[in-house]
């Protein structure tokens, strides 16, 4: 797989972001700064976006978003202390954020298009085994990688409100569909996004956090975000590539998500045993939003530990 760097981009460029407030006054926005990507060709050459922050020395952390999503999402972990630690990169996979849009549904529905693109970046970057995180299909995206090039590139895995094994029973009644929904209007397309995004949320995030969220969410073409919702993966051969892994698992769960319900949590531990459960009470589908400090917290100790 070729990479090309984009013509600012720099994988040297370790800004450190900062924390400021909302228009109240009151802490919970997350400025991150604004650094170029490097446009990295993966599967068929498409082309996803890295980008970079933090300790150039430091222990390496691999964000991994949604569906819908974009690096942006988390920034209350990029603009947080963690970057004076540590090396974070994250990704906007395809069809998001900066990455090319293809409309192909093939794109992203590919056996293997979704991992030989996290091995671009990996390999692009020079991350030497970081801890990858996957948040909601992020977690899905890095249970493709698992299956088609193992953990040895891995230090340990995090999985955040993911649905790894796509078990009906764990899939809560927010879950998008893959319905086609024939032509949607301007207005359905803008309902569906809202309501999406309110489904994240137990307990709803900064007003700024939010806001930008809607908008980093509304530039993914609604082909692209029906296309994911209608990937799936047969949860026996995920349930065999999990139990294969043998780095450090952390499951983080919201107890109160109603996009992937507490059960996917169980299932991923009852496939790697050695892997263990955080559980937040009180929160839904985006703990690293909701709870920024304690996962902020949680992230950090794992990353020391492995």
């Amino acid at each position: 797989m070729d990479m090309q760097e984009s013509e600012t981009g720099d994988r040297n460029a370790h800004a450190l972001p900062m924390r400021g407030h909302d228009a109240d006054g009151h802490e919970g926005t997350w400025i991150v700064p604004d650094v170029p990507p490097l446009m990295i060709a993966g599967a068929g050459g498409v082309r996803v976006a890295a980008y970079e922050w933090g300790n150039p020395e430091g222990r390496e952390i691999l964000l991994v978003h949604g569906v819908a999503q974009c690096h942006l999402c988390f920034a209350p972990q990029i603009a947080s202390a963690l970057a004076r630690e540590f090396r974070i990169v994250a990704v906007d996979l395809r069809g998001h954020g900066a990455a090319d849009k293809p409309l192909d549904t093939a794109a992203y529905q590919h056996h293997s298009a979704w991992a030989d693109d996290i091995a671009a970046v990996l390999q692009a970057k020079a991350l030497r085994r970081p801890v990858a995180v996957g948040w909601s299909m992020g977690g899905r995206v890095l249970r493709q990688y698992l299956m088609r090039y193992g953990d040895g590139a891995l230090a340990g895995i995090h999985f955040v409100g993911a649905r790894v094994i796509e078990d009906p029973r764990a899939a809560g009644p927010a879950t998008p569909t893959a319905q086609p929904c024939g032509h949607p209007t301007v207005a359905q397309e803008v309902e569906q996004t809202i309501s999406f995004l309110d489904a994240c949320y137990y307990k709803r995030p900064a007003r700024a956090l939010y806001e930008r969220a809607l908008c980093y969410n509304a530039i993914v073409p609604m082909p692209v975000r029906r296309a994911a919702a209608a990937w799936h993966t047969d949860p026996a051969e995920t349930i065999a590539a999990l139990r294969k892994v043998r780095v450090p698992t952390l499951v983080t769960q919201g107890m109160r998500d109603t996009i992937v319900l507490p059960a996917a949590a169980h299932m991923i531990v009852e496939a790697i045993p050695h892997a263990r459960i955080s559980w937040y009470e009180e929160c839904g589908h985006s703990p690293f939003q909701e709870y920024p400090e304690r996962f902020n917290q949680e992230l950090a100790a794992f990353v020391r530990e492995v």
